[in-house]
């Protein structure tokens, strides 16, 4: 009988975005089947007390799955430093794990779709990321999963025998790269993946995943992706510590079952092309950046 992986859920301060969170998680059809792991991080600041607070009395209502552990930080860990502290213990204790962050809500399918590529891949050195999240992209024809090199951060899945090549030193990372690594890391300079190790080098951001993609890159590693989404991120309203204001990432979930895996284990072009062409398109026309800015400026 299959064992299903944990979920690792990451929150903080933001009650309702939590709430919603959970609501959707527990509509999962192996919700009931699944352990569910909250990390609750402490607080930053006094000014962060009471909805810190706040989301932990909510946490003591969960159900819905076949266990649910909180565990509660005392201080201040980061979000960074919470993830890799979370998925390091449960891949170690169950081997695999399943990611959710307080801002994403999700189709009734996602936990299946998680557990039935993790089990597909298992062994699969080659593979070593499961992400739930896709871009918009509209038109593609696309197979409904492909492998594409990049890990997305918005719900994912791994592995132990994965996880163990996280890499978080940022200056073996990057040492290892050279201008055509560079090129190929950040899909031909349309998303600017390397300008986030080097913001993480200079202390400008703290991310986990940027050095999880990067360890997965330098491993030739592939990651197993939806055509069509089956996540959306709510925490682009102001209200995240590592996102603004803005809906470029927006996206209508799946409301279907995966059921096509790829055979092959290499990276589809046809996805790699349309996801680049995403990329470099997805800030829209001047006007459209303008009126971006300005909504953002307001709010």
């Amino acid at each position: 009988m299959q064992t299903f992986a944990p979920i690792a859920l990451f929150v903080y301060n933001r009650p309702q975005h939590t709430a919603r969170t959970l609501k959707f998680l527990a509509q999962n059809e192996l919700a009931a089947e699944s352990r569910l792991f909250i990390f609750s991080d402490g607080f930053k600041s006094a000014a962060d007390e009471a909805s810190v607070n706040e989301v932990r009395e909510l946490l003591k209502t969960v159900e819905g799955f076949k266990s649910v552990e909180v565990i509660e930080r005392s201080q201040n860990m980061g979000l960074a430093n919470s993830i890799i502290a979370g998925v390091s213990k449960l891949t170690a204790d169950y081997g695999q794990v399943i990611v959710f962050e307080d801002d994403l809500i999700s189709s009734p399918h996602t936990l299946t779709y998680f557990n039935e590529a993790l089990e597909r891949y298992r062994d699969e050195e080659k593979v070593m990321h499961i992400g739930a999240y896709m871009y918009s992209l509209k038109d593609a024809e696309l197979p409904e999963t492909f492998f594409y090199r990049a890990a997305t951060s918005w719900g994912w899945a791994t592995w132990d025998r994965a996880w163990q090549h996280f890499e978080p030193n940022i200056d073996t990372l990057m040492s290892q790269f050279d201008g055509a690594k560079k090129s190929a890391f950040s899909i031909e300079h349309t998303m600017n993946f390397w300008k986030q190790m080097q913001d993480f080098k200079n202390g400008r951001n703290n991310s986990w995943a940027i050095r999880w993609y990067a360890s997965i890159f330098l491993k030739g590693g592939l990651t197993l992706n939806p055509s069509h989404s089956l996540v959306n991120n709510i925490g682009h309203d102001g209200t995240g510590i590592h996102s603004g204001i803005n809906d470029i990432y927006n996206v209508i979930i799946n409301p279907k079952p995966i059921v096509h895996f790829p055979e092959e284990i290499k990276e589809n072009k046809k996805a790699y092309e349309a996801i680049k062409a995403f990329l470099a398109n997805r800030k829209g026309t001047l006007w459209q950046r303008i009126k971006r800015y300005v909504i953002q400026r307001l709010k």
